[in-house]
This record gives structure tokens, C-alpha cells and sequence, in this order.
């Protein structure tokens, strides 16, 4: 009888090649050729990759108030799945070279929602499609003083256009619960918040 696996993600036995280069733009596309070692012997597949790389996702809570900051963004490829590119999303970008994950996570609330954490934890990282790109997403909850967030229209350093809403999390759980939101960052967030809401007062302490 074969070995059973540990339930969780584990490296894999595989030769793989250098990446040739398909496009380069603002995100790399890569192929790549690999050997992987199945029951019968090795396979031989090749597999194209966006190479996206690790992005933060924060959710921003007044814990006090029981508020949650969420901002809103076009997104053009949500645009052409289904026509509804206005989208609600967690506060959220890629970090740069020169920064670790939670400098990043700090940096990204005050461009996105105008105001820096009193305090952010980390809480767990996925993989946003990984039969696509190597896209990694940790996400952070962070204290905020929601009062000091001004609601509306921003634009952040870098020229995005932005739109913040100032809710409170039951109507933003409410939101999810209703499908209305369909970006992954912010519903595996608000799923997460939606069953560790009782433990967020403590996690930020």
C-alpha cells in the first residue's frame, strides 16, 4: 500500500529549465520545461507562468467602532470576466525590493485609505491562481482610527484612482454573504474576519 501524504502543500521532485522568456511587460511570461517524477516514471511537461510575485493585502479595522475600510478600483480584466470592473477590494499592492512584507502592508494603507496602522499583524499567505502564476498574497489586519479616514475619491502616489468606503464589518461581511463582491483578496479577507471576528481585539492588542 503506497505511503499516505501529509495533508498539506510539499515540495515536489522535479528538473525544471531555465525560463524562456515569452513577453515582458509589466508582468514577465515565462515557459518553462520540467520533469516530474510520477507513479509510473518521470513525465515530461511544459507550463507557462505570469510571474507576478508576492503581494500584501491589508484589511484596515476601528476595532472600537467596528468599522472596516475597503476601497474601490477598476480592474479591466474583471471588467472583460463579467462586466463588473468597479470593484471593492482590501487595501492592497506588491512589495518593493527594498522593503519586507509588513513595511509594505504599512506603506500600502497610507497611499490606498490616507493614514498609517497603529498596528498590523500578519495573518496568512495563498496562492492567488497558482495553476497560472506564481502570485503570492499575504494578508494583514491592521488597527486604524477610522475617523481620520476621509471616505471618497483618492488618488494614490502613483496615479490610481481610487474611491474609499468607511463601513462597518457587518455590512461588509453582509456584502460578501450576498455575492457581491467577487475579487479573491477581499473574500477570503472578510470569510477570514467573518469567522475570527471575536479574536481581532486581542490580535491587535
Amino acid at each position: 500500500m503506497p505511503k499516505r501524504r501529509e495533508l498539506a502543500d510539499l515540495p515536489a521532485d522535479i528538473a525544471l529549465s531555465r525560463p524562456q522568456i515569452l513577453a515582458k511587460a509589466y508582468r514577465d511570461y515565462h515557459r518553462y520545461s520540467l520533469t516530474l517524477q510520477g507513479k509510473d516514471g518521470p513525465v515530461v511537461q511544459e507550463r507557462d507562468v505570469l510571474i507576478a510575485g508576492k503581494v500584501v493585502a491589508v484589511i484596515p479595522i476601528d476595532v472600537a467602532r467596528q468599522e472596516i475600510m475597503l476601497i474601490r478600483h477598476f480592474r479591466l480584466p474583471a471588467h472583460l470576466a463579467n462586466g463588473c470592473g468597479d470593484l471593492v477590494e482590501l487595501v492592497a499592492g506588491r512589495f518593493e525590493a527594498n522593503e519586507t512584507l509588513l513595511e509594505a502592508a504599512r506603506r500600502e494603507c497610507r497611499e490606498e485609505i490616507g493614514i498609517a496602522p497603529e498596528k498590523v499583524v500578519e495573518l496568512f499567505n495563498y496562492l492567488s491562481t497558482p495553476g497560472i502564476t506564481d502570485e503570492e498574497i499575504t494578508i494583514f489586519l491592521a488597527a486604524v482610527d477610522a475617523p481620520k479616514v476621509h471616505e471618497g475619491a483618492l488618488t494614490t502616489p502613483d496615479g490610481e484612482q481610487l474611491y474609499i468606503h468607511r463601513v462597518s464589518i457587518a455590512s461588509a461581511i453582509g456584502a460578501i454573504d450576498r455575492h457581491a463582491m467577487r475579487g479573491s483578496p477581499i473574500v477570503i479577507g472578510l470569510q477570514w474576519l467573518a469567522l475570527n471576528r471575536e479574536r481581532v481585539a486581542a490580535l491587535l492588542g
